[in-house]
């Protein structure tokens, strides 16, 4: 695999999703992580930021949508395979809410998944690995805070 490029409204994952991602980045997969700007959910969207900070120093890249409120959750393996499904990157969608994603290994819809990603990426903007560093100390506490309910969210 060289690439793995995911979609989500929402990143609060657990400690096996922050794992497998990491090592993927750390075996030169290239992984992107794309989430929205514009937050509909203000403590997913603190505790995401203290996830960013810990991922995106393993060569995770995570970028933010711009253009409008970003729903969808999506997945792209190399130009094989796509995922699209009700799941999110977090805890609540992958053991309380009964979440699917069908997995299509097809090359023409990996393909157009490929082509809405690239279109998305330059609708966004990438995100500094040191992003919650830079913002204010309630801004940090308010991320630090939220992320110790992340197994709730």
């Amino acid at each position: 695999v060289s690439r793995f490029w995911i979609a989500s409204p929402y990143f609060v994952p657990n400690d096996e999703v922050v794992a497998a991602l990491q090592l993927a980045a750390l075996r030169g997969v290239g992984v992107r992580v794309l989430l929205p700007a514009n937050p509909d959910h203000w403590l997913v969207y603190l505790a995401s930021f203290s996830y960013i900070s810990r991922t995106a120093m393993d060569g995770i890249r995570f970028y933010r949508y711009t253009n409008g409120f970003m729903h969808q959750k999506t997945f792209l393996i190399d130009d094989k395979a796509s995922g699209v499904g009700t799941a999110n990157l977090d805890t609540r969608s992958f053991r309380l809410n009964f979440e699917i994603t069908l997995l299509a290994i097809n090359r023409d819809l990996a393909d157009k998944t490929a082509a809405m990603f690239e279109r998305d990426f330059q609708q966004s903007i990438l995100v500094s690995p040191d992003e919650l560093s830079k913002r204010n100390f309630f801004f940090r506490l308010g991320a630090n805070a939220a992320r110790l309910l992340s197994p709730i969210l």
